[in-house]
């Protein structure tokens, strides 16, 4: 109890003298006061000050919350209060305004947004300041607070970073629960009643008749705009096919003459001199409101806004269609012959906005600017949604832009054979495999003939001029291919038993160049001493004349293979120092074992995660049947995606779970070792 009142004192003392202090904007008595007192008692007694005096200004002066808040954030920047003591202050405020002065209020907030951006307040204040607005959000109705809602998002926008997770649709979620009832009552009475009453003349040539099969149809399609996958089942395709034909059929027959009565309207008051612009500054814009009532149907028809936000509905889920998304599963994509109806149906859906009023084809052009530049958004979110940096200038001979171009993803590799078999020709994998694999269509033929009967000496193949060369020739692929071959012929060091395993094959080339040409050098040192007899100078003389021999026909045989060298398909080969640097770089982000035991043994789902891997239902299926237990499934398949996946990394793994929401599966994939 005397703690307790202990601290009751200590508050009442501080709210004294900030009352004080506040009152004649004089911060440093507040300071000098609390010097003397421990830190986390004179918080913990400041905090509590600033709420009980909040509650005042509020009934007694309302006028000064803003200087009250402002007060606040000096207070903490002397570290007189926690820092998120003024986002407190200012949820509390307006928990307790009406919506009018809530939204004058919020003039403060957006103006301070590069206050709340400072190191002291950003990691404090961010979840404070989101379920602040989010709170406001909730209060407000989105058609009727339009503007203000706007001004919360775009707060939200300028005070988070782009790549701020809490503000992303991570893996291209839909809201589901957004369902739209329509049709309570399908009787036949209501349906002839329907079918009676909802007759428009367009002209006196023609009529258009609004049955209750049209106001079913229409109102439908919102199942596919809030679920745009369904579209890919073949079912739900045609019943979409159909249903968008009636309604863009309905919306082509039934033209907006209304408005275009009312601007002959507005031509008349110009002739009798009166202020049109007052008139038409006059005029409120608002939002259509989706109202399913049966009867409605003829008055939105004849309303140019809810007409706009169909046809964009139209335009956002054929993007969607037909544009590349990550979490798409292969079989979300759309055949020829779909495509080619998205294509003419857009065309529809454009040319009708250009025929509505107000302004149709400027509002068309814009939609279709918007829309563009919503391509490079998702552009950027199938990147994982980097951070913005500013580019740097380019550098001339920077190796890092080989490194960049040697990263983009690889082309599968059925589309590669499919292209090599359109040409009559073999595809081996490898850029020297193919090459040799298509010198000649019968290779058997080819390995018979005496051209290729020969071998050159080790000293001529192995020696290098210079260590530039040397670097050069090992990591060549198929000069190490060719060195191993010579070496397992000729050299006594190649079947030598060693404890030092090697390393990377770039490494035991360079090992063997050495020690060749240290050899090399022992033999010539002994010749010129005299060491070597005539007999030995003339075998010597005849050897090399062979080795030159027999080194110009591997010349020849090299120069006549790249004369009729295949022509490489783009992107469809890899070199390999692509797959040193792979190896290299899958070194840096590969998963341990005691991180992959404590992912496996905390994650549940895996044939989800395994979908968005890429894997098929068959290899899921089959990781399935060869192994028992949960566990060892998903260690087999997430142990195949990081020897094949070149984007497979820990990083990227943590960013998929992320978005998957398995938060336990995250956490033990964190704090494992």
């Amino acid at each position: 109890m005397s703690e307790k009142h202990g601290f009751e004192d200590l508050r009442n003392r501080y709210k004294d003298v900030l009352s004080k202090a506040f009152t004649t904007n004089n911060i440093d008595l507040l300071d000098s006061f609390s010097k003397n007192i421990n830190e986390t008692d004179r918080k913990a007694a400041m905090d509590q000050a600033y709420r009980d005096k909040l509650l005042e200004l509020l009934i007694e002066e309302p006028n000064t919350l803003e200087n009250f808040v402002s007060f606040c954030i000096e207070s903490c920047r002397r570290q007189m209060v926690t820092p998120t003591m003024p986002v407190v202050l200012l949820g509390d405020i307006f928990d307790a305004l009406t919506l009018n002065k809530c939204e004058k209020m919020f003039s403060y907030v957006e103006n301070g947004v590069n206050i709340w951006k400072e190191e002291l307040f950003f990691v404090a204040c961010k979840n404070n300041l989101l379920r602040m607005c989010n709170d406001l959000l909730r209060r407000l109705s989105r058609s009727q607070n339009t503007v203000f809602c706007g001004r919360i998002l775009l707060f939200l926008a300028k005070f988070f970073p782009f790549s701020e997770r809490s503000g992303l649709n991570i893996v291209s979620e839909f809201n589901l629960e957004n369902v739209t009832e329509f049709g309570g009552d399908n009787s036949s009475t209501l349906k002839d009643a329907l079918d009676e009453e909802m007759v428009l003349e367009n002209d006196e040539k023609s009529k258009l008749n609004i049955d209750y099969n049209l106001y079913c149809r229409f109102w439908s399609l919102q199942d596919f705009f809030r679920n745009p996958n369904t579209c890919y089942n073949k079912i739900q395709w045609k019943t979409f096919v159909a249903h968008s034909g009636s309604v863009l059929s309905a919306f082509s027959s039934y033209k907006l003459e209304a408005v275009e009565l009312q601007k002959s309207k507005l031509n008349r008051l110009k002739t009798m001199d009166i202020d049109v612009e007052m008139q038409e500054s006059k005029e409120q814009h608002y939002f259509a409101k989706f109202l399913t009532n049966q009867k409605l149907l003829e008055l939105q028809l004849s309303d140019s806004n809810f007409r706009r936000c169909v046809l964009i509905q139209f335009l956002i889920l054929f993007q969607y269609l037909i544009s590349t998304v990550k979490f798409k599963m292969e079989s979300q994509e759309l055949k020829s012959d779909q495509l080619e109806w998205v294509k003419e149906t857009s065309s529809l859906v454009y040319k009708l906005l250009g025929e509505t009023p107000p302004h149709g084809k400027q509002f068309a052009e814009c939609v279709k600017h918007i829309l563009k530049r919503e391509e490079h958004w998702n552009s950027w979110k199938n990147d994982g949604c980097p951070e913005f940096q500013k580019p740097k200038p380019p550098v001339q001979g920077d190796p890092s832009d080989e490194i960049k171009k040697s990263r983009k993803r690889r082309r599968p590799v059925g589309d590669i054979i499919k292209e090599y078999e359109s040409q009559k020709k073999s595809y081996m994998g490898n850029n020297e495999l193919t090459k040799l694999w298509n010198l000649c269509p019968d290779n058997l033929a080819a390995c018979r003939t005496k051209e290729r009967d020969f071998m050159p000496s080790l000293e001529s193949y192995m020696v290098c001029e210079s260590e530039t060369e040397t670097a050069r020739r090992t990591s060549c692929g198929g000069w190490g291919w060719r060195a191993l071959r010579l070496l397992a012929r000729r050299s006594p060091h190649f079947f030598v038993h060693t404890n030092n395993p090697i390393g990377r094959l770039p490494d035991y080339l360079n090992a063997m160049v050495d020690r060749v040409t240290r050899e090399v050098a022992a033999t010539a040192a002994a010749n010129a001493n005299g060491e070597s007899s005539k007999h030995n100078d003339k075998a010597i003389k005849q050897d090399n004349e062979e080795e030159i021999t027999e080194e110009q026909m591997e010349v020849d045989l090299i120069k006549e293979g790249d004369a009729n060298d295949i022509e490489q398909v783009p992107d469809s080969t890899h070199a390999v120092e692509d797959d040193y640097d792979k190896t290299t770089r899958s070194r840096v982000t590969t998963i341990s074992s005691s991180q992959m035991e404590a992912l496996c043994s905390k994650l549940t789902d895996w044939k989800k995660l395994g979908s968005k891997l890429g894997y098929k239902p068959d290899e899921i299926q089959f990781f399935e049947t060869e192994n028992a237990t949960d566990p060892l499934r998903a260690k087999n398949m997430l142990t195949l995606w990081f020897d094949d996946d070149e984007d497979a990394s820990v990083e990227n793994l943590l960013y998929i779970l992320e978005g998957l929401k398995m938060t336990e599966a995250c956490e033990a994939l964190k704090n494992a070792k």
